[in-house]
């Protein structure tokens, strides 16, 4: 008969728990390298892992990526720009250069989002990238009250026009440049008249 274990009996974790302890300390590295062998063996799970990312790829909500800019763009800390401008031992760094530099860096990986859609040949997707960063850059113009704003004063209008510009190169549909013109001329009409400049005048 078997004895049930005693309170202070050692009793191995269930391979459930133990599994997800095992992803949990995946890196993302890794995890990527083992989906692409999971993948080159079975065209099943292949398949599968397609269509996986393929719902992911097209959950794109506007509203909510505006959100996530405008977030790391409020967080910004002015104190980075005064601690690593002016004369350094390389040199003198433009306080109001590198608070460019920082405010592209925050718009790299959404930009990066939209680019991967593009290269998919998912327009729609793309767009609606588009369109919520510029609705980010937006707030972060409009609501913004942080110290770094102050040094950043002229970036938002030069990002925006960089990230429509971005879009728009790469962009194959032609209904949605005709939607992306009326989707700024609604809601961002102060920065419309430049951004349909840059149009005409390509660099």
């Amino acid at each position: 008969m078997t004895q049930k274990p005693t309170k202070n009996s050692t009793l191995p974790p269930p391979k459930i728990a133990m599994n997800k302890q095992v992803l949990d300390n995946v890196s993302t590295e890794h995890a990527y390298e083992i989906l692409e062998r999971l993948a080159d063996e079975d065209a099943n799970i292949s398949k599968r892992i397609q269509e996986l990312a393929l719902e992911y790829l097209t959950r794109v909500d506007p509203d909510d990526i505006a959100e996530d800019v405008f977030y790391d763009l409020d967080i910004l800390d002015v104190e980075d720009v005064w601690k690593n401008s002016g004369s350094t031992r390389y040199g003198y760094v433009d306080p109001y250069e590198l608070a460019f530099e920082m405010f592209e860096e925050v718009l790299e990986p959404y930009i990066d989002d939209l680019r991967k859609c593009q290269k998919l040949s998912m327009d729609e997707e793309a767009k609606l990238h588009c369109m919520g960063i510029l609705k980010g850059i937006d707030k972060f113009e409009q609501e913004a009250t942080t110290e770094f704003k102050d040094w950043a004063v002229d970036d938002p209008h030069e990002n925006f026009i960089q990230v429509f510009e971005e879009w728009k190169k790469e962009n194959r549909n032609p209904e949605n440049l005709e939607e992306m013109d009326e989707f700024i001329k609604k809601n961002f009409p102060k920065w419309y008249g430049s951004v349909m400049k840059e149009e005409q005048n390509p660099r």
